[in-house]
């Protein structure tokens, strides 16, 4: 048995839903009608940002003999917060370095993000500078994915962000609909690199 690990913030985790309803659990069903011999761990921790996926990243590698699959979903938090991007994409850095000298061997899937928000009029307060954060913030999974040579998701939200009837009352976190619709964002990547 081969294991793909998820390691992420409250989307990776189902925030406030059933651990059964999160998008790992629902790639966990596509792998098993497919018949695949691959177990999804479910990593996700709600509210963490990539400087808490950056402490806590050693110790979770060291749970595991080998990782075939590392999925890495982490940064909505800190656009959330308005992290400086340079920040993001140094932690997120961090991760994939320890993932690649933890477990060598072990494909890793980036999964991208896009500023939570629709800007609309926000984009023109401060001249600009909530826009300009949008687009750098946007790019740098991007960036990220080609400079490691990995398999990348382009928008984990895709379909989902700005659709009331997806997310949970708060408008920011996928409900079980939602969560399915993320999975299947992630396993149009994911299935190649398992198959």
């Amino acid at each position: 048995m081969q294991s793909i690990l998820f390691f992420g913030d409250s989307l990776t985790a189902g925030y406030q839903l059933r651990a059964s309803e999160s998008f790992p659990s629902r790639i966990q069903e596509k792998i098993d009608a497919l018949h695949l011999p691959y177990k999804a761990y479910n990593y996700g921790v709600s509210g963490e940002t990539t400087a808490g996926g950056r402490q806590r990243i050693s110790s979770v590698l060291s749970r595991f003999e080998k990782i075939d699959v590392f999925v890495l979903e982490l940064g909505a938090n800190d656009g959330l917060r308005g992290i400086p991007v340079r920040e993001t994409t140094q932690n997120l850095q961090y991760i994939l370095d320890e993932v690649r000298r933890a477990h060598p061997e072990a494909r890793v899937v980036l999964v991208g993000l896009e500023f939570p928000f629709d800007l609309g009029p926000l984009a023109t307060l401060g001249g600009g500078r909530m826009g300009h954060y949008a687009l750098e913030f946007k790019a740098l999974f991007r960036q990220l994915a080609e400079k490691n040579e990995v398999d990348f998701v382009p928008f984990l939200l895709h379909g989902v962000i700005g659709q009331r009837h997806l997310n949970l009352p708060d408008g920011v976190h996928p409900n079980a609909e939602g969560q399915k619709i993320l999975a299947n964002n992630v396993w149009a990547v994911l299935e190649k690199v398992i198959q």
